[in-house]
């Protein structure tokens, strides 16, 4: 299969998974927003949706890699892989959500704070490329 495919296969199971999401728990499937429940959660977070989503995105990929096995190759040091978490982190209570919350949930309600919230996540990724490869590279 091309690339394109594989992508519009991603594309279909993140809107699959969206929409299910919202159907079953009645509220979007926003990850920052489903970290928090979890971080401070308000009742048993084992009762909850949001420990049992994350905890499949968080499975998922260990599942992937037995069976695939697939060979991946980290170029960054540590430190620079704790300081962009933490940095995502900020952005994403900075922004009030996250690119799954505003980019895959909040567009397509056609939310006009997740339309500017998404494009300034794009602009941002787009300009750090640059100046990461034509700045600093």
């Amino acid at each position: 299969m091309s690339n394109i495919v594989y992508a519009f296969l991603g594309g279909l199971l993140l809107g699959i998974a969206t929409v299910g999401y919202l159907y079953v728990n009645g509220r979007i499937a926003g990850i920052s927003g489903l970290l928090a429940q979890i971080i401070n959660p308000s009742k048993d977070i084992f009762k909850g949706s949001a420990f049992w989503f994350v905890a499949g995105l968080i499975i998922t990929p260990f599942i992937y890699g037995y069976f695939f096995q697939p060979e991946i190759e980290i170029k960054a040091n540590m430190f620079a892989l704790i300081l962009a978490g933490l940095l995502v982190g900020f952005g994403t209570r900075l922004g009030s959500g996250c690119t799954s919350g505003h980019g895959i949930c909040g567009m397509s309600r056609l939310s006009k704070r997740s339309m500017i919230a998404t494009g300034v996540f794009m602009f941002a990724g787009m300009l750090t490329v640059y100046i990461v490869r034509h700045v600093l590279g």
